[in-house]
């Protein structure tokens, strides 16, 4: 667990980019992650989020746990209202 945001192996996150997409886009699982777990990196100690995409090919991810934590750089995208680069997001079941 990420004591930090309470992000946890196999919680659902949204990169702020997703804002960005049209309402018919908000309808897929675009810019929708699978949260894998922490890791270490072998060489430099550093922990890094693995994390896997919910669109297109699937692919897994890794990122500096500090960078996957950080906040949205207000004035980069300043039209962004998300406060984290990535936030919990709740996927509604039909």
């Amino acid at each position: 667990m990420t004591e930090k945001r309470n992000i946890n192996p196999g919680d659902v996150v949204a990169h702020f980019k997703r804002e960005t997409l049209s309402e018919a886009e908000k309808s897929t699982n675009r810019y929708l992650y699978k949260i894998i777990g922490v890791a270490q990196h072998s060489e430099t100690k550093e922990d890094m989020m693995i994390y896997m995409a919910l669109y297109d090919d699937f692919g897994l991810y890794a990122r500096p746990l500090e960078m996957f934590l950080s906040e949205v750089d207000k004035e980069k995208y300043p039209h962004i209202r998300q406060a984290y680069r990535f936030e919990k997001f709740e996927i509604n079941e039909k």
